[in-house]
């Protein structure tokens, strides 16, 4: 055992948050303390970053017609989905893909603008940008479920269309609706799994050894 590691009991705290993190999306209302808003939102910014970076921008939603559009931009992306997805569509069109006006908080995580000038880590791989803002996510994620709160992650928009509503400027990208707030319980498993759409692999089949596809 390192001497650098934590406590046992630690060590079992950061792996229960990871074994029973979900991807929320029934809410029950209610608040998120200020303090505990800025506690998260501080474990998000501390998470690691290409270059140092800090691609990461993070819009609070206060405003409840804001919200609605927000919901109305969702949904819109939410048929175009199930459009796409052909025969699957009306199955999908029966999953809830977000508690957008139910989270007690709503925010929205942007790349910034100019993000062309940073090269380092970036010259042949220029979508870490977009792998440090989901590093941030994460942490924000797994804070939240050690603090009671679940979090939804919503991917289903038009982000040019976001990124106007919201005033972004140009080059800026939001990458993602972050629902937050209390739960009445935290599911079992993955919700998608629960429902029937598809069913998590098991790492064995994820795993390779010195070349791709070799197991062993």
């Amino acid at each position: 055992m390192s001497e650098h590691a934590f406590t046992d009991e630690q060590r079992a705290g950061i792996y229960r948050a990871i074994a029973e993190r979900r991807d929320m999306r029934h809410f029950s209302g209610g608040e998120v303390a200020p303090e505990l808003l800025a506690r998260l939102l501080e474990a998000a910014h501390q998470a690691p970053s290409v270059g140092l970076m800090q691609p990461w921008r993070f819009i609070r939603i206060t405003r409840r017609e804001l919200r609605t559009a927000i919901a109305g931009l969702v949904e819109q992306e939410r048929l175009l989905t199930a459009e796409a997805l052909g025969e699957r569509g009306s199955e999908f069109m029966q999953l809830k893909v977000e508690g957008i006006q139910d989270c007690a908080e709503l925010l929205v995580v942007a790349l910034m603008e100019g993000r062309e000038a940073h090269v380092f880590g970036r010259r042949t791989l220029p979508e870490m940008d977009l792998a440090s803002a989901a590093c941030a996510i994460q942490n924000l994620w797994l804070a939240a479920r050690g603090e009671g709160l679940g979090m939804g992650w919503v991917s289903l928009f038009d982000p040019l269309a976001l990124a106007e509503l919201l005033q972004m400027p140009s080059g800026a990208t939001p990458v993602a609706v972050i629902c937050l707030g209390q739960v009445d319980e935290f599911y079992p498993a993955p919700m998608l799994a629960l429902e029937g759409w598809t069913q998590p692999r098991a790492l064995e089949e994820l795993l390779f050894n010195d070349r791709w596809g070799q197991h062993e």
